[in-house]
């Protein structure tokens, strides 16, 4: 088996980009907007119902499905 040459600027070049998208992750996740941003998103959502709930779209099946 013949052992192929790599390119270290390639390879160097990977390891360039590896850091700096690594540093954006993790300015981003400090970042006081952001984090406040993501943290208030669930508080304005309604609190989803669980269970059966007896809807109007569920009585139209009900009606148009009766024999």
């Amino acid at each position: 088996m013949k052992h192929q040459n790599t390119d270290p600027e390639g390879r160097r070049e990977f390891l360039k980009t590896g850091v700096v998208v690594g540093a954006g992750a993790a300015a981003a996740a400090l970042l006081p907007g952001v984090g406040a941003a993501v943290a208030e998103a669930p508080a304005e959502q309604q609190p989803e119902k669980k269970g059966y709930q007896a809807s109007q779209h569920v009585l139209d099946y009900y009606r148009t499905a009766r024999i």
